[in-house]
Order: structure tokens, then sequence, then C-alpha cells
């Protein structure tokens, strides 16, 4: 049997490059190797949006979408709504009662976001606890490995040691899931700083080939270099180098690298080229994605077919775990 791989992505919109590169490149390969489950985090993207929900069922749908076009194939994986899985709530509160607080706050990303997002209040319990929803969410439907760049291996290591303190209380029964390192290129955004969506950063994978040639023009350069004569160099070019590298072919990076030290051509002509390459990257993914937006109820199908084979699995677990914490279930009449 090929071990289970569990991940999912907070449901924002459609989304862009750092998505790709940072998550769904290696989902679109492991679905190949594994049996693959990927869920719809909306209970997670309440933890910093709880006021700003107007959009969260748009959002899951373009989501879901993008999921589609870049070649998420609901024949090899599992796609389904963390929402529509009560269980997972249910187990989040049994392991809420054995993990400590002081692991959670010395979460690395909890203390980062809390310095970063000032314009709301998120020092909530759920936005606290969210590393034990995201326990929950691995090992409910009982996930042995998990996709994680390097930036997320202390919240799995987290989850680790909630499984072992669960099994060392009620006995082994949980796997304390693995990571599987992601080949991720970080992207930045145009900026320079993080792609996301609430920078107006991005490069979505949905643009049109004027959007995304605008975008890139706009991308950040050696600060140096202020004329096409000057020798530039690639390793303080801030945005278009480090793009350049995901997707531009060893051999013709170095060939790209020489002329800009040689101010053989100058930041528009890299521009340029680079835009070309994004463009032809996803020509087949906005084909397919045109496609499926004449579909209206394939989300919905896709989403209901992901559930009915993962159900049965966490509904299994739930039952056990009431069992090794001795819960009694009331018997109804017909019981």
């Amino acid at each position: 049997m090929a071990k289970r791989v569990v991940s999912g992505q907070r449901p924002t919109g459609r989304l862009h490059l750092g998505h790709y590169f940072g998550t769904l490149q290696n989902w679109v390969r492991l679905q190949d190797k594994y049996e693959c489950l990927f869920f719809v985090a909306d209970w997670h993207a309440l933890t910093t949006k709880y006021d700003d929900v107007a959009n969260l069922a748009s959002d899951t749908r373009e989501m879901v979408i993008d999921w589609l076009a870049i070649g998420l194939d609901p024949k090899k994986c599992f796609m389904y709504k963390q929402s529509d899985l009560p269980e997972i709530a249910e187990l989040y509160v049994y392991l809420s009662m054995i993990t400590p607080v002081s692991w959670l706050e010395r979460n690395p990303t909890y203390k980062e976001m809390l310095q970063e997002i000032t314009t709301k209040d998120i020092a909530t319990a759920g936005f606290l606890s969210y590393p034990i929803l995201q326990t929950a969410d691995i090992i409910l439907p009982r996930g042995e490995l998990v996709p994680v760049g390097e930036d997320q291996l202390p919240h799995l290591e987290l989850g680790r040691e909630i499984v072992r303190r669960f099994n060392y209380l009620y006995g082994d029964y949980f796997a304390e899931p693995q990571a599987i390192l992601s080949p991720v290129k970080k992207l930045l955004g145009i900026d320079g700083r993080k792609m996301s969506k609430s920078y107006d950063n991005a490069i979505f994978l949905s643009d049109d080939p004027d959007t995304i040639r605008k975008k890139v023009n706009q991308m950040v350069t050696d600060p140096a270099r202020k004329l096409k004569t000057d020798p530039g160099n690639p390793k303080e070019c801030m945005v278009v180098y480090p793009t350049h590298q995901a997707y531009t072919p060893p051999e013709e990076l170095a060939l790209m690298e020489e002329k800009c030290r040689e101010a053989a051509w100058g930041c528009t002509e890299c521009k340029r080229e680079l835009a070309d390459r994004i463009i032809e990257s996803l020509a087949d993914f906005r084909q397919k994605r045109a496609e499926i937006e004449k579909e209206p109820g394939i989300v919905d199908e896709v989403l209901r077919e992901g559930l009915h084979q993962v159900r049965p699995i966490c509904r299994l677990t739930i039952k056990e775990v009431r069992d090794k914490l001795n819960i009694m279930k009331l018997a109804t009449a017909r019981e």
C-alpha cells in the first residue's frame, strides 16, 4: 500500500506563482507516487480572517478550479473541505485537552504573525491553537507524510510532539507524521516582499499575458544598476534573477549572468525574457482553467467525491479515539 500524504491550503481565491512553487508543483508530483488527500483549510482561514468571510465560498471555488487546472487529478487524489468533516473538530477538542499552552506559545510563526499583523486582533484562542487543528487535519485520516518547506518544519514537529503525548497517555495509536521536504524555490513578490494577495504584489496563475508583462516590468532589480551600460550583479538583483532561477535552465541562466555582468543587455531585456517564460509555462493552465469554468458543478462534484472517500476513514478513527478515551456512546433506541 502506498503511504498516505495529507496537506491543505487556506482558501484565498485564485492562486499565484508563490503557491505553485511552494505547494502545488509538489502536490502534482506526489499524486503519482502516494495516496494523496488535499483539503481546503477553510477553518484555518478563520484564524486570521474571522472578520472577513464574505468571499469564503467563492474563494474556495476559485482555489479548487486552480487545483484542477494546474494538474491535480480527482482520479489520483482526493480533494475535500475541512469544514465538511466535523470529526476534525472533535479530534481537535481532544488534542487541545492534552497540549500544553507553552508548546503553542513557542511556535515561531505565532510570534512572527503577532508582530506582523497589527491591523486586527489575532491574539485569539483559535489562532494560538491552530497547530492543534493542523495536527487533527493530518492524523484523523491517518496521514503519514506531509509535504512542507523547511520553514514549516517547526509546525510539523509540534504536531509530532502532540501525537507522542497522545500515544503516551492512551497507548500507541497514531503514527508520527513525517515531512516530505519540498524542492521549493521561494518566489518573492514583484516588490521584493513575500508574494501575497494582501500585499498586492503577486503574479497569479490566471493572469493574462499582458498583465504578467506589466507585473514583471515592475519587478525590483539590482538597485545599483542605474543605466543599461552599467555592469550588473545578478546576486544583487532582488526579484528578477531569483525568479529566472525558477524558470530558466542552468546553462541559459549562466549565459544571462555573463551578459548582465558585462552590460551586454539591460534589465528591460531580462524582464522581457522572464515574462515570456512565465507566460509560456502557464499556457496549458489558462486553457484548462477556461474549460473548467464552463462546468459550474465540477467543484462541488470533486469535493463531494473526495469527502465520500475520506469520511469513512475519519469516522473509524474518531470511533477508535473515543474508545481510547473511554467516552461512552449513548445507545439509540434502534440499538
